[in-house]
């Protein structure tokens, strides 16, 4: 079983909240030290895959600063991106009016469980290292489903754990030791980069969460592991 990486102070989805409200501002500094910027290269790695058919209409769920938000801007006419984040959505929202995209990408503050929008109204459906942090996991997954067209297709980018020797090893070691200290020094929050390994560690992944989709509803499902087992890109289809 799974350990829970949350205290009882607050919902899963209050805590979470309020620590991405706190790093906000230096976010994106330390997605991209920590990846050494394969992170933006997982997310071309999904456009190019959404870009296979045609796209209208594009949600991006959990999405933070807005990263694959403003990828996807730059080719599908509409792009929604929502999150529980103000802080998260106003670094987002900057981002978006320095790039010119304000006419194509529009943020608004939601929730997973309970997005906002009819059935059936996006043709494709993105999260990128957002799903770990739902509160209620498979009513988020319902919820996608639920919003995109019949046809329409859903992707996942979340990181997920090495299973060979030694890269699963010097993986843990990163993770779990040199990043938390290094991101408790530069974030000034000691939680958040604390909470990162053990939310990953606790994320049902791969078949499990592919079981999680096909149980929602979701066909053709599939998990693509990148950069050898660090992230994983599940993908399926309404």
């Amino acid at each position: 079983m799974s350990v829970s990486p949350y205290s009882e102070e607050g919902s899963k989805r209050e805590q979470v909240e309020r620590m991405f409200d706190s790093i906000s501002p230096r976010y994106d500094l330390l997605n991209r030290l920590f990846s050494l910027g394969i992170d933006q290269g997982w997310r071309r790695k999904v456009m190019k895959l959404v870009h296979e058919e045609p796209v209208e209409r594009l949600l991006d769920v959990a999405t933070g600063t807005a990263d694959l938000a403003i990828m996807a801007g730059r080719k599908v006419p509409h792009v929604t991106g929502v999150d529980i984040s103000e802080g998260m959505l106003s670094k987002g929202r900057d981002k978006i009016k320095e790039r010119g995209l304000q006419e194509r990408v529009v943020l608004q503050r939601a929730d997973s469980a309970s997005l906002p929008f009819d059935d059936d109204r996006f043709d494709v459906v993105t999260v990128a290292f957002g799903v770990r942090n739902f509160e209620l996991l498979e009513q988020g997954v319902a919820e996608m489903r639920r919003v995109l067209r019949p046809g329409g297709r859903l992707f996942v980018l979340e990181f997920s754990k090495p299973q060979r020797t030694p890269f699963r090893q010097v993986f843990r070691f990163y993770f779990h030791g040199i990043m938390p200290f290094v991101g408790r020094l530069l974030s000034r929050d000691k939680a958040a980069y604390d909470y990162l390994p053990k939310s990953v560690d606790a994320f049902p992944e791969g078949k499990a969460f592919l079981d999680i989709m096909t149980g929602a509803g979701l066909t053709e499902t599939r998990a693509r592991s990148l950069t050898g087992g660090v992230a994983t890109l599940y993908t399926g289809r309404k």
